[in-house]
Formats: C-alpha cells, sequence, structure tokens
C-alpha cells in the first residue's frame, strides 16, 4: 500500500472526525492496545466508520473485537458478540455473529461488566494470542468512497 508510516496514516484517518470524536477513538484504541500486547491490530478506513479491529492474526477471520468509529460516536464491536453470555443485556444487534456496545466514554471499557464481555471474547483466543508476535498494526484497506466523517453542518 502507502509508504506513509502507519500512525501517520491512522492519524490521518482520525483527523477527518471532529476532535471529540477521534479523541474518543483514540483512547479506545489505546486502551484496547493495551489489552493486546501480542496479536494484530487491522485497520480499516471504510465507507461507514474507522474501524480498528484486533485480531490473532493478519486476517479479518482472526478479530476478536473491534472498536469502529462513526461522525457522532465510537462503538466496540465484538466478532462473535452472539455467542457470549450477556447477562446484563449490554449487547446490541441481531446479527448472525457480531453484536457492539455504543461508547458514550472511553471510559465505558473500564466498566466492569464491558471487561467481563471483553474477557470472554478474549478466552478462546488466549493461546492464538500468546504466540502472535508483538502488536502489530497494519492499514488493511481504505474505501475510496466515504460517507462523511463529520455529522452534518460541522
Amino acid at each position: 500500500m502507502s509508504q506513509i508510516p502507519v500512525e501517520q496514516r491512522v492519524l490521518e484517518f482520525l483527523g477527518e472526525y471532529t476532535p471529540d470524536i477521534s479523541q474518543a477513538a483514540q483512547a479506545c484504541r489505546s486502551k484496547l492496545q493495551l489489552l493486546f500486547p501480542h496479536g494484530f491490530e487491522l485497520v480499516y478506513d471504510n465507507y461507514n466508520a474507522l474501524v480498528f479491529a484486533f485480531a490473532s492474526m493478519q486476517r479479518s477471520s482472526g478479530a476478536i473485537l473491534s472498536i469502529a468509529a462513526y461522525p457522532r460516536w465510537v462503538t466496540l464491536f465484538f466478532a462473535n458478540g452472539a455467542g457470549l453470555a450477556d447477562p446484563k443485556g449490554l449487547l446490541q444487534g441481531n446479527g448472525v455473529r457480531v453484536r457492539g456496545i455504543r461508547l458514550f466514554t472511553p471510559d465505558d471499557l473500564d466498566r466492569p461488566d464491558i471487561q467481563a464481555l471483553i474477557a470472554q471474547a478474549i478466552a478462546p483466543h488466549a493461546r492464538a494470542l500468546e504466540i502472535a508476535p508483538p502488536l502489530q498494526t497494519e492499514v488493511k484497506s481504505v474505501s475510496s468512497k466515504q460517507r462523511p466523517r463529520r455529522p452534518s453542518g460541522q
């Protein structure tokens, strides 16, 4: 792809958002990076959102969870959310696999109920993550056509 360093590209992607959303997405990303000392952070600048997927392998099929930045909020997605025990009913969506939680602040990631869901999602991948290299960030795709990254009028 590009010869621009990955972190510079990420900052460029985040720069398309309002400062509030950009800062929230970066803070959420930093928190998740601490939970994934090994593995792969796969970046997708998609049509609808900027996505940071955390995976045990370099393919999207290895994604465990992700955060997606939208113009007005950040969402935490669980790749196998439909299979997670969710006693508090936090997970939203009705897809076959993926479920999400809209984050009102990056500190939501520190809530015990959300931490329990994250731990549950990571557990089946623990061995694969242990043998994976130190966390590597890769820009996997950039959509040529995208929805606006800022709310109307901003």
